[in-house]
């Protein structure tokens, strides 16, 4: 039995050695369940938790009241693969801050008071799979560009935001992607919705419920219809095809506004000249008769 116990001895330094060095670098007020983990979460934070471990892969900041995240934040988290940053008070998140991390999978922005998403936010995170941006009440305006370069992306909440419309291009440059969810938002069905509505009825198995449960305002009454009673018919006033008769008929008028533009100015200046050609001969008349 004492060989058992004293060949355990330095195997049971090592691991007290080790939880003591976990609790001094465990940031005050959060607890660290395992080496890579720290958890943040509701412990009513105002500003991001100092002495965070550089080795941190999932940290947790859910349910506070955190307002932004320095641009410089991950520059030094390089193993951060997990961050959780739903409901608190982010109401912008600067261009770069989240491209430095370039292992980070999973990002939780929900729940918060984001008002847009603009260019270069999330840089080219090639490696982050699931982006969660639902229920920021604010959130009215995504750059088409907001995420190029997610490669990797394959989830996308957007939903019961602020979003009246959405760019295609938003969502065509996720070659990853496999579930957008954009219920909840007030969609309204103007001319610059067409694009989105055609792809969403050719991508509708990647929406968790197809188009059911969606729906948009009339431009006319704001009256709200469900997207599935809507077809491509129902925008076909937004597409302006042309014939090659309009073309002609187009270029001919452009012409002709031009051979019009530039007979008036000809008829204007031999206007000009005859009286002033005129007023000249009348002066020296009259100097010839003073004589």
């Amino acid at each position: 039995m004492l060989p058992c116990v004293h060949w355990l001895q330095p195997f049971l330094a090592l691991l007290a050695s080790a939880l003591l060095t976990l609790g001094e670098n465990c940031p005050t007020s959060c607890l660290c369940p395992d080496p890579h983990t720290v958890d943040c979460s509701g412990r009513g934070l105002t500003r991001l938790p100092d002495s965070i471990p550089l080795d941190v892969r999932r940290l947790l900041l859910s349910d506070n009241w955190i307002p932004r995240i320095p641009a410089d934040f991950l520059v030094l988290y390089s193993d951060l693969v997990y961050l959780d940053l739903r409901n608190n008070s982010l109401s912008y998140i600067e261009p770069g801050t989240l491209s430095t991390s370039s292992r980070l999978v999973f990002l939780d922005l929900g729940s918060n008071n984001l008002t847009e998403i603009p260019k270069g936010t999330f840089g080219e995170s090639r490696s982050l799979i699931k982006l969660r941006l639902g229920n920021n009440p604010h959130l009215s305006a995504v750059n088409e560009d907001a995420f190029l370069g997610l490669t990797s992306l394959r989830e996308l909440e957007l939903e019961r935001n602020a979003l009246s419309g959405l760019q295609v291009g938003a969502l065509s440059q996720l070659p990853s992607l496999r579930v957008v969810r954009l219920e909840g938002n007030p969609w309204v069905c103007n001319c610059n919705f067409a694009n989105l509505f055609a792809w969403l009825m050719e991508n509708r198995h990647k929406l968790p419920n197809g188009v059911d449960g969606l729906d948009c305002s009339l431009p006319m009454d704001g009256r709200r219809v469900p997207l599935n009673q809507l077809s491509q018919d129902s925008f076909r006033e937004c597409q302006v095809t042309l014939t090659l008769t309009d073309l002609l008929i187009i270029i001919f008028s452009g012409i002709s506004v031009s051979v019009v533009a530039i007979m008036a100015s000809f008829f204007l200046a031999s206007t000009v000249h005859c009286f002033q050609r005129w007023s000249k001969g009348n002066k020296t008349e009259e100097e010839e008769s003073e004589e």
